[in-house]
């Protein structure tokens, strides 16, 4: 029996997914720069759609139902991911890894790109999954709000431990237990996306930033700091400075972190709330310094050797984007075998040598470096011990949660 769960998108999330729409992370193709996290960037024209009935999911009993699985007779699998995800050969007309994982196993393999942002998608296959039939697909990515969303409703099937060797041995230890899905039950990391403290050194006058109370602060600055308008990373980095876990923060510390910034953008230190357009201006040094994703800056420094990142003490924000099996899925033990292979040191080196996100995979740091050392030094990608300790999650939002921080957000935002 089938219980309907509707979650429409309120009124301030849609403004948050208006926000992506122009400036943030989904604004731009993975190959550059970064995806959109929170609600995600849709179409300008599918917004008044959205407002008007939402995404009403439906949620299935049970966990992630599943269709007999045919893996042992069909030798294929069907993946579906972000656009510029995956590694190609010099010619684009191959996928070095996929066909790896081909020539390996017996096992064809069915890719597509075509995940833009992760609400579009959701709306692509959420009438299937709520319906209990099989979206076509065997194995998603998508990045970890929605992939708690999936579960919590049901839409994800559980793994099984015993197809997944390399990836339980090899999964970095930061990315082990979710709040969203703990002991990783569901899913498994693609990729990482940090969240860091960017400056310009010729626009500081040399001077190091390395902490939200400096960007809130230091007069030096004024005029000249940026945030992100996307509220995870934001409100994440400033729990931080405030000494709170954004894991287990209450109302009262989410309201503590939006009075923080509230007063500095009365005193006119922060210039902006921006989406991925802050680039530009770090790059020029009219903005000296920001709250910024990290594949941006390992983007800019190929060019610019004044932009720099650090780590603040309190440490960072890390969100990702993982593999998920969704009910009703035809190739399960498939699906399973080529998360796997994904954990293989070798295929995940040569994965993150062309995507440039931080590698979830331990184990790899001879492999990277074998094709390219500065990406196996470049903590951005391969986090060492120490970066990896400073990583935090912004922990899972119930759906009233969401709409009231949302709110709140836009307001200080002037969204």
């Amino acid at each position: 029996m089938e219980q309907y769960e509707p979650e429409p998108l309120s009124a301030a999330q849609l403004a948050a997914v208006r926000r992506s729409v122009t400036g943030g992370r989904g604004a731009l193709t993975r190959r550059s720069l970064l995806r959109a996290t929170g609600v995600g960037t849709l179409a300008v024209g599918g917004l008044p759609a959205l407002s008007g009935c939402g995404i009403p999911p439906a949620k299935l009993e049970g966990d992630g139902r599943a269709s007999s699985d045919h893996s042992a007779e069909e030798k294929r699998v069907v993946f579906s991911n972000w656009t510029e995800y995956m590694d190609v050969s010099d010619d684009e007309k191959h996928y070095p890894t996929l066909e790896a994982f081909t020539r390996r196993t017996g096992i064809a393999v069915k890719y597509t790109a075509d995940i833009n942002d992760n609400v579009e998608f959701f709306g692509k296959i959420q009438p299937q999954l709520a319906a209990g039939q099989d979206t076509g697909r065997d194995l998603i990515c998508v990045t970890d709000w929605l992939a708690a969303r999936m579960i919590r409703l049901g839409y994800a099937q559980k793994l099984d431990p015993s197809n997944l060797p390399y990836a339980f041995a090899h999964l970095s230890e930061q990315f082990r237990s979710p709040d969203w899905d703990p002991g990783r039950a569901h899913s498994y990391p693609w990729t990482g996306i940090p969240t860091v403290i960017a400056y310009n050194s010729r626009a500081t006058g040399g001077r190091t930033v390395d902490s939200v109370s400096q960007l809130l602060d230091d007069p030096k600055l004024k005029g000249r700091v940026a945030f992100l308008s996307e509220m995870r990373d934001t409100i994440g980095m400033t729990l931080l400075d405030l000494g709170k876990d954004p894991a287990k923060f209450t109302d009262d510390d989410f309201d503590a972190a939006v009075a923080r910034l509230q007063k500095a953008v009365d005193r006119k230190q922060v210039r902006r709330f921006t989406g991925n357009d802050y680039t530009a201006d770090l790059d020029k040094g009219d903005i000296a310094a920001c709250v910024a994703w990290a594949g941006d800056i390992v983007q800019l420094q190929h060019d610019n050797p004044d932009v720099k990142f650090t780590i603040p003490r309190a440490g960072y924000m890390l969100s990702s984007d993982n593999l998920l099996v969704p009910a009703r899925a035809r190739h399960k033990t498939n699906a399973e075998r080529l998360i796997d292979h994904y954990y293989r040191p070798p295929i995940a080196a040569r994965l993150a040598a062309y995507i440039n996100y931080v590698c979830p995979v331990d184990g790899v740091r001879a492999e990277l470096t074998r094709i390219d050392k500065s990406m196996a030094d470049n903590t951005l990608i391969l986090p060492d011990a120490a970066m990896a300790a400073a990583s935090h999650a912004f922990r899972s939002l119930s759906a009233e949660e969401e709409t009231a921080y949302e709110q709140k957000f836009a307001k200080l935002i002037g969204a």
